[in-house]
């Protein structure tokens, strides 16, 4: 199962997962400085409780086979995440439940959502499954970020995390 690959990490810790960091080189400047600059590579730090994690790649998973570059990009997302113990991740990161006011900035529209499991998922309500395009891009950022993220018709665009409020009784 995905458990045995939970990898559990200390916002500050190394973010380096294949191979030591370059020691000659200085510190990297702070996410909101090099965020935008590539959108291939320059995604901002996100964070996940350790039981998003799990539902998350559980769900991953069970979508591979129907829907691989969807189980992809959220596998990466989550192996890229920083973990916290349940009940400790700040409340300004999107985590499954949050209500989350986010800006699409090339549409220049600003949406407001629920992010939900997929059984929950209900577009007329605005409550966006995690396994959307849209829900795999917001999870995990905070208030202010940013991430270049692909439209369901593949068109990049940027999301930017307006608000979040978390919902009662989430970690």
């Amino acid at each position: 199962g995905s458990r045995a690959s939970i990898q559990t990490r200390r916002i500050g810790e190394d973010r380096h997962r294949h191979g030591p960091p370059p020691r000659s080189t200085p510190p990297r400047v702070t996410d909101m400085q090099t965020e935008n600059t590539n959108p291939s590579t320059a995604k901002p730090p996100i964070q996940l409780s350790g039981a998003d994690y799990d539902v998350i790649a559980d769900l991953a998973l069970s979508i591979e086979r129907r829907s691989p570059e969807l189980s992809k990009l959220l596998l990466d997302e989550i192996d890229r995440a920083d973990i916290h113990e349940d009940g400790v991740l700040p409340s300004d990161v999107v985590a499954l439940g949050s209500e989350v006011e986010f800006l699409d900035v090339e549409a220049g529209t600003t949406r407001t959502v629920r992010l939900v499991l997929p059984a929950e998922a209900d577009i007329d309500e605005g409550r966006v499954s995690i396994l959307t395009s849209v829900g795999a891009g917001l999870i995990g950022l905070r208030t202010g970020q940013s991430i270049h993220w692909p439209s369901p018709s593949g068109r990049p665009r940027v999301l930017r995390i307006l608000a979040v409020t978390r919902a009662a009784g989430r970690a």
